[in-house]
């Protein structure tokens, strides 16, 4: 089957949250959550270098919808079910559809942190995956230093593949980093 006929849940639930796909008129959401933690996501996340306006925002959720929509890239927006407040972002990255390979991204707002929600919505993805994308292998990358993105996959089972020397650049540009791989396959 091509990836654009694949019908992805308009909604994945948790006892506390719900995540669904990106959708256009979410960028105010992300804008604010970016300005609340960008000290924190510029550790990590080269997006956070880059000064954005609420219409850049906009106009990036809009292109991760289009993305989205081609099934080339899977952007998620998390919300906590009680007052559907925007907590963070995930998402299905580095797609290998024939090989049945998906990477899964997270970021949380800072007024959410230490809370589980990451851990919670990556192992509802996680389920969905591999139940409804009948996924053979899910990866989580992270830098090694980033101790809060590191401890997801090592809570959820993953098992540490590698550890690639050198092989990107820090969140700045100013230094070169290693990436941690970790890996789960389908049972």
């Amino acid at each position: 089957m091509k990836p654009i006929l694949i019908d992805f849940p308009e909604k994945i639930e948790s006892e506390r949250l719900y995540i669904r796909p990106c959708m256009p008129g979410d960028g105010h959401l992300v804008y604010e959550a970016i300005q609340a933690s960008l000290n924190e996501l510029q550790q990590w996340l080269p997006f956070a270098h880059h000064s954005q306006t609420l219409e850049e925002v906009e106009e990036g959720v809009r292109k991760s919808y289009a993305q989205f929509i081609l099934k080339e890239d899977i952007r998620l927006h998390i919300f906590r079910k009680e007052d559907h407040q925007f907590i963070g972002s995930t998402g299905l990255h580095r797609i290998n559809w024939e090989a049945g390979c998906f990477e899964i991204g997270y970021w949380c707002d800072s007024r959410f942190t230490k809370k589980g929600y990451i851990t919670e919505s990556t192992t509802s993805l996680i389920k969905t995956v591999f139940e409804d994308l009948q996924a053979n292998r899910v990866e989580i990358r992270c830098d090694p230093d980033n101790i809060a993105s590191r401890s997801i996959p090592e809570k959820l089972g993953f098992t540490l593949e590698a550890t690639l020397k050198n092989n990107s650049k820090s969140a700045d540009g100013k230094t070169l980093r290693d990436t941690c791989v970790f890996s789960k396959l389908k049972k």
